[in-house]
């Protein structure tokens, strides 16, 4: 059994090294995180830009104390001892990747960045093709019957409007 201590570690030292680097590092070398010149017409759009960016934010903190309570660190090489279906879980599958993109469409439109918004394009397919090739086959072997009953009834990409629960 892991410690919470060394799962809140391990999930602190992840956010950092990824999300901080996919969410911080890269769409700052873009766009030199820079807002363009004022302009009535694009200021609702930099509005949208930062309700995204902070609920994207918001997102990944949540799910990454989800994981820290499970005893574990958001990534299949560091399971959870019981498989994370709580908080935003509930909604979508892969919340922090819907949160990562949400948040890169946060600054594509804050920075008016084409570029950050290729590079959110790019991000997806990354995430989404490792999410289908690995973390799904991974945790089919970790969880079994467990993570297949909760394929079936939430979405990967797409949030459910109601919470799912699993049957008690």
């Amino acid at each position: 059994m892991r410690s919470i201590k060394a799962a809140a570690l391990g999930s602190t030292l992840f956010f950092i090294a990824a999300p901080g680097t996919v969410v911080g590092v890269i769409p700052w070398l873009i766009s030199g995180w820079r807002l363009p010149e004022a302009s009535a017409a694009w200021i609702p759009a930099q509005a949208v830009g930062v309700l995204l960016i902070g609920v994207g934010a918001a997102v990944l903190v949540h799910a990454f104390v989800e994981f820290t309570r499970a005893r574990g660190v958001p990534i299949p090489a560091v399971p959870t001892e019981h498989l994370v279906v709580d908080g935003f879980n509930r909604f979508v599958r892969n919340p922090m990747y819907v949160a990562i993109v949400g948040a890169l469409i946060g600054q594509a439109l804050l920075f008016a960045s084409a570029g950050v918004l290729v590079y959110t394009a790019v991000a997806w397919a990354i995430a989404a093709t490792f999410v289908r090739f690995y973390e799904e086959p991974t945790l089919v072997r970790l969880f079994g019957e467990e993570y297949t009953e909760y394929r079936r009834h939430v979405r990967a990409w797409l949030p459910r409007f109601t919470p799912w629960s699993p049957a008690s």
